[in-house]
């Protein structure tokens, strides 16, 4: 069942952009009266085909479902004779460079813009986000030596506001990654505002990799284990527990966290556990005997019939031009941040096991719409963004690659001759097979570790 929440959400998240990033292409392409004699999502054999329009333009579902492709009338790929001078005169390659760097942008450029709409409109709807408070730094770690204690919250980071944990994660690995230090304006139990100054100095070239808020000491507090409602005629029921009861202890254990409550109920299929209970002023006993149900693998764990509270959140919201606005910084600075780490990459300033393959984002994308439509929707625009800068990029057979040829087609007078043409092609396809590899590889890697 997760493998196949994984694929639909992968189809769901990843087919709906790369159809907007063709039609990008084939607007533009409309706009300047440019002849499309194809519009393919897939490669390879059709599987379904429906002709069109005045043009005969062929809209295509193809049998290998990665990518798409808008096929223009160019007369360098045409028999002779096959159009008359007049429908010649739509070709692609007759189009002045600009125009055709215009169509060639608009499939990126259509990425961009779909994740400044899904993000405006997640400002919109109001957004829940975990809350950036903190539990007491490691010794020895960033936000130790600055001064972080056990409550502080988050507000800032050099004067920018900080809404959430993610947020505040964006922010600081920013500054890690452009390499100086981060002032983090912080709100205490009692209300008072202090800033500090988080020293990145010593930052690892590969820092922004894993558990980056937890590695400079802003882990995020465990929620106490309280309970927030009770099942109706469940073992929590019958023993007495009240929505509002906050465990102490089990078995005369502390427990702290969430996490720590959880796992001893799970251990504990038909043991009886001892609770000590605080319910208002007032501390209980209250014995519990764990009913024995079957996790998601199938293995039998113990469950009392209770809902904790979680992680405290907050709810960003915007007025709509506010929401366009917040949704255009987003997208800029999503999209400044991953040409930033790609530019590491490629510099060998960060490792290539940061390169994601369709695996692992059909993993993220399973993991993202199981925990809410919001998350999810969050992912496809951050992969939107990855999509329109991955095609940006200067290789053969990708948007930037044709950009490059055009770039040289401005400088030097004339288009690139077919002899390089031809070479860069070879040369593009074996980048991107390269590329494809190593994100296979760290893909499975990822699987098997």
């Amino acid at each position: 069942m997760t493998i196949l929440i994984a694929i639909g959400a992968f189809a769901a998240a990843l087919g709906p952009l790369i159809i907007f990033h063709e039609l990008g292409h084939y607007w533009v392409a409309r706009l300047f009266n440019v002849r499309v004699l194809r519009f393919s999502i897939g490669f390879g054999r059709p599987l379904f085909k429906l002709v069109r329009g005045t043009d005969r333009c062929e809209w295509v579902l193809a049998a290998i479902p990665v990518g798409g492709f808008v096929a223009m009338l160019d007369e360098r790929e045409c028999e002779p004779g096959t159009f008359t001078e007049e429908e010649l005169k739509r070709a692609f390659n007759r189009q002045s460079v600009w125009r055709r760097m215009a169509i060639v942008v608009a499939g990126p450029a259509a990425n961009f813009i779909a994740a400044i709409v899904l993000y405006a409109a997640l400002f919109m709807h109001g957004v829940s986000e975990p809350r950036a408070i903190f539990a007491a730094p490691s010794a020895g770690t960033i936000a130790a030596r600055a001064g972080v204690v056990s409550g502080d919250e988050a507000i800032a980071v050099d004067g920018a506001e900080v809404t959430s944990v993610v947020s505040l994660r964006f922010r600081l690995i920013k500054d890690a990654v452009d390499g100086h230090d981060a002032k983090l304006t912080l709100a205490n139990a009692d209300g008072g505002e202090r800033t500090l100054t988080l020293d990145f100095s010593g930052l690892a070239a590969n820092a922004a990799e894993g558990d980056f808020l937890g590695d400079i000491g802003l882990a995020v507090a465990p929620p106490a284990p309280v309970i927030a409602s009770v099942g109706t005629n469940s073992v929590a029921s019958r023993a007495g527990l009240v929505a509002g009861d906050r465990i102490l202890a089990v078995d005369a254990d502390p427990v702290l966290r969430v996490d720590h409550f959880v796992e001893k109920v799970r251990k504990a299929a038909n043991k009886p556990l001892v609770l000590l209970v605080q319910r208002g002023d007032e501390r209980h006993d209250i014995t519990v005997i764990p009913d024995v149900k079957d996790d998601a693998e199938g293995k039998p764990i113990g469950a009392i019939g209770v809902e904790l509270r979680g992680v405290p959140m907050s709810l960003v919201r915007y007025g709509p031009i506010d929401s366009v606005a917040h949704g255009a910084l987003q997208t800029w600075e999503m999209t400044r941040f991953s040409a930033v780490m790609l530019g590491k990459m490629v510099r060998g300033q960060l490792s290539l096991k940061n390169l994601s393959g369709p695996v692992t984002i059909a993993d993220y994308a399973g993991q993202s719409a199981r925990l809410g439509l919001g998350i999810f929707l969050t992912f496809i625009a951050f992969i939107s963004i990855s999509l329109g800068l991955m095609n940006l990029l200067p290789i053969p057979m990708l948007d930037g690659g044709h950009l490059l040829y055009y770039l040289v087609e401005i400088m030097q007078g004339r288009p690139p001759s077919e002899r390089f043409l031809e070479m860069s092609q070879r040369a593009g396809m074996a980048v991107l097979a390269c590329l494809m590899s190593v994100a296979l590889f760290n893909d499975f890697s990822r699987l098997l570790s």
